[in-house]
């Protein structure tokens, strides 16, 4: 096949049918052959609920909120990122507020705390909405670290609705990180 005649196969999230598209006719947002369904359809789950929602591909950058409970399904700026708390601002921060937390206790001479910062920063964006990565340097909040016999670092403290649920100590792999903070994020 010639670069002009590539085709590109896709399946119809409604009937499930295979349906070859050739690759210029993708931005004319087609349809499945036997349902006539927009193939450009994607399913979002709603990191609040976990309801799958369907949208079209053009729809993201509107800011498309959960059909069942409100919350935004595509979360930009700010809330996809990590953020610096301190003692006096904890509470508010973290045990207050409901959903869920991600503490990362560290200090700026750590070198293996240096090695979980990207990976926490990669966690935030693809959770944004759904979880919020706090960065508590131990050095400047000695009080709160205390509070939760912060020893060893990097500590990853996770928190939800107010309730510390689980913790880590060291460098662990990224699916590792992921795979608690899935569970944490489940409610039980």
């Amino acid at each position: 096949m010639s670069g002009s005649d590539e085709q590109i196969v896709v399946r119809c999230l409604n009937c499930g049918t295979k349906n070859r598209i050739p690759r210029e006719r993708m931005q004319d947002r087609p349809t499945c052959g036997k349902c006539r369904a927009p193939l450009d359809d994607m399913i979002i789950r709603c990191l609040s609920c976990g309801t799958k929602n369907r949208m079209p591909e053009t729809r993201l950058n509107e800011r498309p909120r959960c059909g069942r409970c409100g919350a935004p399904l595509v979360v930009v700026g700010e809330a996809g990122r990590p953020f610096d708390i301190t003692d006096a601002a904890f509470t508010r921060e973290v045990l207050t507020p409901p959903g869920t937390v991600v503490v990362d206790c560290w200090a700026p001479w750590c070198a293996p705390c240096r090695m979980v910062a990207p990976l926490l920063e990669e966690l935030a964006a693809k959770y944004a909405g759904g979880v919020r990565i706090a960065k508590l340097n131990v050095d400047e909040n000695p009080v709160t670290a205390a509070q939760f016999d912060i020893r060893n670092i990097p500590t990853l403290l996770f928190f939800r609705d107010g309730k510390l649920l689980s913790r880590t100590v060291g460098v662990l792999p990224k699916e590792e990180i992921e795979r608690r903070l899935l569970a944490v994020m489940k409610p039980n």
